[in-house]
């Protein structure tokens, strides 16, 4: 098993420069630990909640990721009711201008003034959006959304999306909502959080027909989620295909997962797809992308 001590041996072995991860989340402290605390005694419907492997202070975290070797990450948050998303961009853009490696990053709700806020977003050097359609139980379809879609679209910023209905399921999620907005807006760039687990098969689809749709690996076939929601095997062509051209990318939750980061990486490697599917999702296909 590969530790965290072994990654920059691991990444220099495949003639990397480092690791590029878009799923990565740092929050306001008070926010975070809200968040930690739900992931730690999430109920039965969780599996009664898992252990935060890096529950540490903010500047230890950051520290970890430069030992890794991670070079570029985001600080994702994600807002779950009105009136919040504007005061979390303004913390995450302020995160990111503060923290080297960090993509400049910012979310949206449906409501009154998204669009403006998601403007000055973007003029603020915003390079990556976060939503969770579980958590925020929204409608991506919403009406309110639609100029944010289009701006996103044109500006084209990435925007990873949580569409599945882990870790519990609610909200608008599985693969039509956000395939709605994709027909009305199929240059939009969507990356799809945890390969679209457990509806892997109708995300893998959406990512085979939009030219500029994705997925990202967090989570993915580690130890933890193999257990509940084992990847198919049925998919590992079409996983193959996707990764080399261009629309797999590395995601791990850090630091909210319940096992060393090092694992997810292990978890890649012994899908055992070839070097060069590892290099483009490790790091070709995130240099691309942001």
């Amino acid at each position: 098993m590969l530790a965290d001590s072994e990654v920059p041996a691991w990444w220099r072995g495949l003639g990397l420069p480092g690791l590029i991860d878009l799923h990565v989340h740092f929050l306001p402290e008070r926010m975070e630990r809200r968040v930690w605390h739900h992931f730690r005694h999430g109920g039965p419907l969780m599996g009664g909640g898992w252990p935060i492997t890096y529950d540490w202070p903010v500047e230890r975290r950051v520290d970890r990721l430069r030992e890794l070797g991670v070079r570029t990450f985001p600080a994702l948050a994600y807002a779950h009711k009105p009136d919040m998303a504007a005061d979390l961009n303004a913390w995450t853009l302020d995160f990111a201008g503060r923290t080297p490696g960090c993509l400049p990053s910012a979310t949206f709700y449906p409501e009154p003034g998204v669009a403006a806020y998601v403007r000055r977003a973007l003029d603020g050097g915003a390079r990556i959006f976060k939503v969770h359609l579980q958590v925020g139980g929204f409608d991506p379809r919403a009406a309110e959304l639609e100029e944010v879609w289009g701006l996103l679209a044109e500006a084209g910023v990435p925007v990873v999306v949580h569409a599945s209905s882990v870790p519990v399921p609610g909200g608008f999620v599985g693969a039509e909502p956000v395939g709605a907005v994709l027909r009305r807006h199929p240059s939009l760039r969507v990356v799809i959080a945890h390969l679209g687990m457990p509806e892997y098969d109708p995300f893998f689809e959406l990512a085979a027909r939009y030219e500029r749709v994705a997925l990202d690996t967090t989570m993915a076939f580690t130890d933890f989620s193999e257990k509940g929601m084992p990847f198919p095997s049925r998919l590992r062509p079409a996983l193959l295909d996707l990764g080399l051209a261009g629309k797999v990318v590395l995601g791990s939750d850090f630091p909210t997962i319940p096992y060393a980061y090092a694992h997810q990486l292990d978890a890649l490697a012994r899908l055992d797809l070839g070097d060069a599917w590892l290099r483009a999702v490790c790091w070709d296909n995130g240099a691309a992308m942001v």
